[in-house]
């Protein structure tokens, strides 16, 4: 999984001489001399893709462990390969493998940039955020303690908020699985410890609704349904209390109930 939230980067470093090295040009400068319909340059072609392969999957496992599959890596470098092949210009005098090695880092690079982010981030914010990191740790050294956003923001060049906004993008290089059990000694995985609905919006919402519908009852229907359930009181006592049978209580508050019942499910 991914060990660093900040866009990979790799040292450039000159490619370790090979003494078939020669051949490639020599071959790419035969395929270029022939017609583009020659059936012998899609075989030189592919006899330096072939030859070449190699060292695209070289390039790609350095940037493994980052968060993608090493298989996945090596396709994106033989890409690249491909594209440094149809490109390179024999003319100009630069060995394949000086044009090459660029062009296939950079299409790994370009795919970490655009791709593997769990969360679409502005480029400028990724390149920023890749750079927090050396100021932050550089200014620690200069001033014997953790620089401010302030300091982080100057030393770079950019506002505060440019600054937040990059340290908060990092963290969503790669999002963390609900699955995944937290660092803390319990070991609960993180869907246990997530938020659940709360009931009392369901009863906001009822109460919303039954303001009007409750308005609309007739007073004497009103009166009898808060003397049962505000007041607690029992048929009997209600009927008591309004100069109705008890019978004639319970089939008021039956019909105001269903009424209620009936606007809310509208």
């Amino acid at each position: 999984m991914v060990t660093s939230a900040v866009t990979p980067t790799a040292t450039f470093s000159p490619p370790t001489p090979n003494p078939a090295s020669g051949i490639n040009e020599d071959m790419l400068r035969r395929r270029a001399a022939l017609t583009v319909d020659d059936p012998e340059r899609v075989r030189l072609r592919n006899r330096v893709i072939e030859a070449n392969l190699p060292m695209a999957c070289r390039l790609a496992r350095r940037y493994t462990g980052r968060g993608e599959s090493y298989d996945d890596l090596a396709q994106i470098g033989a890409l690249g390969l491909i594209k440094a092949v149809d490109g390179y210009d024999g003319g100009r005098g630069v060995p394949f493998a000086a044009y090459a090695v660029p062009t296939i880092l950079g299409g790994i690079r370009k795919h970490f940039r655009d791709s593997a982010w769990a969360i679409r981030v502005p480029r400028p914010t990724q390149e920023l955020g890749a750079r927090v990191p050396e100021a932050r740790g550089r200014l620690a050294q200069q001033h014997g303690r953790q620089p401010t956003d302030r300091e982080l923001a100057d030393d770079l060049e950019v506002t505060v908020a440019q600054v937040l906004a990059a340290v908060v993008a990092l963290g969503v290089y790669r999002l963390a699985s609900l699955n995944e059990p937290r660092l803390a000694a319990d070991r609960i995985e993180r869907h246990a410890r997530s938020g659940t609905v709360d009931a009392g919006y369901a009863a906001v919402d009822d109460h919303l609704t039954l303001g009007p519908l409750l308005a609309a009852l007739p007073p004497r229907e009103l009166r009898i349904l808060t003397m049962r359930f505000t007041g607690d009181l029992t048929q009997a006592q209600i009927a008591a209390r309004v100069g109705l049978s008890q019978m004639h209580v319970s089939r008021l508050l039956k019909r105001s109930l269903a009424q209620l019942r009936t606007g809310l499910l509208r």
